[in-house]
């Protein structure tokens, strides 16, 4: 309200107080005088005014008797209960009536100059940042992202970490060395292993000259024996010892083969000492350090199960609970848009990999897991993720956010479409320009988001007035 406004209220207000005080003044001085002439009238009173009639002195000269007080003289001294002549009390309440009107008239105009005057009273909302997606979407749930490869790196072998090569968030490919565990005995049965082995061909080799031999004496045998110069005892010892020698052979062939294997076996512990990544990855977590035992089939407090856990990026993905009586709205590669906690002005482009064909009966949900359609290297596992399941897919023009408003928010000033944003208890206009309708909200341009503006102003709001922020 304007000032000169203001300052007449408050002249209006001063000469009606002065008023009511010179009115008060009068009626006590008015009260006053009844007083004292009701103290003259009254017949308890009347000595205030002037001595009672005095009764005949008893020793008054010549013997007169006390006359009697009279019969009417007794009527005077009755009480009157019934108003005084003279009384104003009706007069008196009339005027208090009067007064009484006055200072609710007064009071109503000074609290209605100072709600005129003090600041209004507004609604508020606050300008926020929106997505156009939001008007095609059919579902939303939330979830996690988890890695679809992932693995705890673990030995079948069992013994003491002798050396660790990573760290949490190392990468690594698949064969690359990530942890020796002590192979002092496996390796020293390899080594007796290989050595049973060189035994086993030395004798091949001794029963094969064997063989030689006894081949060499059985051919003499042949020749000699028709002609008879051998005995045929000599003959069947010859033959005898070809096929023994001959049926060594085998033998140690055999005894070969079962060194080597025993060789092999010993190499594949001294192998097993050695830990390698199963694939591309990086490293998640880190369960063991040097000196840690590692039991892989042991429950034992002080050994470790696995040394580390690789989770492979590229097969990153988002698993999130549906409730079943929604899943029926959900297919295979349906179009969805992935916004993360840890980066809330982005949003991702996903589908639907596949549904779990279970339901989880404590929960009455489906697991629904969704794929990213592009990489990202920010993603990482286990953020926490909203998932918006759309009815088609997002245009590249709508996947950056727009600033909405309340639609009550906007109103016509002069032609022009204005906001009033509050700047330290202060309306501030601000014209913007109005776009498509989005939800429940409206596309503007001229302010950003986060800042504060009234709701539904009317036409007492202006320009640099004063508000205050209701409660909510």
């Amino acid at each position: 309200m304007p000032n000169a406004i203001v300052r007449t209220l408050h002249a209006e207000c001063h000469q009606m107080a002065y008023a009511f005080a010179e009115q008060i003044r009068i009626a006590q001085g008015h009260v006053s005088s009844c007083k004292r002439r009701r103290y003259t009238e009254h017949p308890l009173t009347a000595t205030r005014a002037g001595p009672l009639p005095q009764a005949a002195n008893p020793q008054a000269p010549n013997g007169a008797l006390r006359p009697k007080l009279a019969e009417h003289d007794l009527e005077k001294l009755r009480i009157d209960r019934g108003p005084a002549p003279g009384a104003i009390a009706p007069r008196r309440r009339r005027s208090w009536l009067r007064y009484a009107g006055i200072i609710v008239i007064v009071l109503a105009l000074i609290g209605v100059a100072l709600r005129l005057a003090g600041p209004q009273t507004v609604e508020t909302a606050t300008v926020t940042s929106v997505y156009p997606s939001q008007t095609y979407t059919i579902l939303n749930a939330t979830g996690y992202v988890v890695p679809q490869r992932k693995a705890a790196v673990a030995s079948k072998a069992q013994g003491r970490v002798e050396w660790l090569g990573v760290l949490e968030g190392t990468p690594v490919k698949e064969g690359q060395i990530i942890a020796r565990l002590e192979s002092a005995d496996v390796a020293a049965a390899l080594a007796q292993a290989q050595a049973q082995v060189k035994v086993a061909q030395a004798n091949l080799e001794l029963q094969r000259a064997e063989l030689e031999n006894a081949s060499a004496n059985l051919k003499r045998s042949l020749v000699l024996a028709p002609h008879g110069a051998i005995s045929t005892s000599q003959y069947d010892a010859d033959r005898s010892r070809y096929d023994k020698a001959k049926a060594s052979i085998n033998s140690e062939q055999a005894a070969i083969q079962s060194a080597q294997a025993n060789a092999r076996a010993a190499q594949v512990a001294v192998d097993q000492t050695v830990i390698r990544a199963p694939f591309d990855g990086v490293v998640i977590e880190k369960h063991a350090n040097v000196g840690d035992n590692i039991t892989p089939f042991s429950s034992a407090s002080d050994s470790k199960g696995a040394v580390v856990t690789i989770a492979d990026m590229k097969t990153l993905e988002v698993e999130a609970d549906v409730a079943e009586s929604n899943i029926g709205r959900i297919v295979v590669d349906q179009p969805c848009e992935i916004q993360l906690d840890a980066l809330p002005d982005t949003r991702f482009a996903g589908r639907v990999s596949r549904i779990v064909p279970t339901v989880d009966r404590s929960k009455a949900t489906v697991l629904v897991k969704v794929r990213f359609v592009e990489r990202d290297e920010r993603v990482l596992p286990d953020m926490s993720a909203k998932i918006a399941f759309l009815s088609r897919p997002v245009p590249p023009e709508q996947k950056k956010a727009v600033v909405a408003v309340q639609p009550s928010a906007v109103v016509t000033r002069d032609g022009r479409n204005v906001v009033y944003r509050v700047d330290n208890d202060k309306a501030r206009e601000v014209p913007v320009t109005t776009g498509e309708r989005i939800g429940d909200l409206l596309a503007v341009s001229g302010v950003k988001p986060g800042d504060t503006l009234v709701l539904a102003p009317g036409d007492k709001i202006k320009n640099g007035a004063s508000v205050t922020v209701a409660k909510k």
